[in-house]
């Protein structure tokens, strides 16, 4: 007798995969992206990893807040409107989980900002909600964290408080990222129960203040 051992592809390998497929929104097997796969990236996807629909829990975000914390100067906040404006017919759905940042070189030299994501969960419980953000620039991971949420109810509206510690830079990067010259992106993925439900892009653009 014999036996048949199944031999995994090496991990660059499945998000490579993974990566193409989103370039062309072919998810294929996007339920296989996990957690451990997102903190391995090393650029921005060039598409979503996921289709909208894989947000099974209603998550829908409300609010978002980001502060210099050791000055408590509002940098950026946004508010869900209360009555959106409908969509026009043909319109890409997959522009509402693309936002575009622009902030002052103040932000960027920041030493640690706070965050406030205000979000509602639908019918079902949320366990495990993970989220992890990598940002780029040049095309070449310069930050990433990784947050958590243990449990949040359903049909409950939520507050998810965040503490950055940014990673100290050089002048000359600061100037090179603030110059706009090079692409400055993040990838956002949420997580629940280690599955991914949802992914948002965002680019940065810099002045001077």
């Amino acid at each position: 007798s014999f036996s048949c051992e199944e031999i995994s592809p090496p991990p660059e390998l499945i998000i490579r995969s993974l990566v193409k497929m989103a370039e062309t929104k072919d998810y294929g097997e996007w339920e296989k992206f996990s957690i451990d796969e997102a903190l391995k990236m090393k650029s921005a996807s060039k598409g979503f990893m996921c289709p909208m629909s894989a947000n099974t829990y209603g998550i829908d975000f409300q609010a978002f807040t980001i502060r210099d914390h050791t000055s408590d100067k509002v940098i950026f906040n946004v508010q869900k409107p209360e009555n959106p404006p409908e969509l026009p017919k043909g319109f890409d759905m997959d522009k509402l989980r693309m936002i575009e940042y622009k902030f002052p070189r103040s932000f960027v030299e920041c030493k640690t900002i706070a965050t406030s994501l205000k979000f509602k969960v639908g019918e079902k419980p949320v366990p495990n909600f993970v989220m992890v953000e990598r940002h780029y620039f040049k095309g070449e991971l310069i930050k990433s964290w990784e947050f958590k949420v243990d449990f949040c109810m359903p049909n409950s509206t939520n507050n998810w408080e965040a503490m950055y510690d940014l990673p100290a830079m050089k002048k000359d990067l600061i100037d090179e990222i603030v110059s706009n010259k090079y692409p400055s992106e993040s990838d956002s993925f949420y997580f629940v129960e280690g599955k991914l439900v949802m992914h948002n892009k965002a680019k940065y653009t810099y002045y001077e203040d």
